[in-house]
């Protein structure tokens, strides 16, 4: 993951930009490996760990509503997620993660290690995506930041 975080340090870095992240199922994972690297207070901003629902509507403003009817691991969330995360701060670029890491905690819609994604912009584009992991709860966490800096990779370079 090292030159994942690389390449995401050193494009931020040149175009004077900033990510910030909302984690639940990864617990800070995502936060942590983007400051393992020396300098990231250049490009990484503030991650939130909204491991509850309550932390995700005190700290996002993620309406009651939305996780109610859709659930916290859903579509609707991670946008709301990620775009909390760009109303709180001066980031150009979020990245939101909600999902089941398990061993428990799966139902018939989300399964053990089904994981929704966001990733927005300053312009309002936020892009979504739910994948599945296999694995342990380790493993499963390990994927889903993995899966979510790849992916932004991918979206800086457009």
């Amino acid at each position: 993951m090292h030159s994942i975080v690389t390449y995401i340090s050193q494009q931020l870095t040149q175009r004077g930009q900033q990510l910030a992240v909302a984690e639940s199922c990864t617990g800070g994972y995502l936060s942590k490996v983007c400051t393992d690297m020396p300098g990231s207070s250049q490009w990484f901003d503030r991650g939130y760990i909204t491991y509850s629902n309550q932390a995700k509507i005190d700290m996002l403003g993620v309406d009651a509503e939305t996780i109610g009817e859709f659930g916290a691991v859903s579509q609707e969330t991670v946008t709301a997620m990620a775009e909390g995360v760009l109303r709180q701060c001066r980031a150009h670029w979020s990245m939101a993660i909600s999902g089941v890491a398990g061993p428990g905690g799966g139902s018939l819609i989300n399964s053990v290690g089904c994981v929704w994604f966001g990733w927005g912009q300053k312009n309002g584009v936020i892009t979504t995506h739910k994948q599945h992991f296999s694995g342990d709860r380790d493993e499963v966490r390990m994927q889903a930041v993995e899966f979510a800096l790849l992916e932004l990779k991918r979206l800086i370079a457009v």
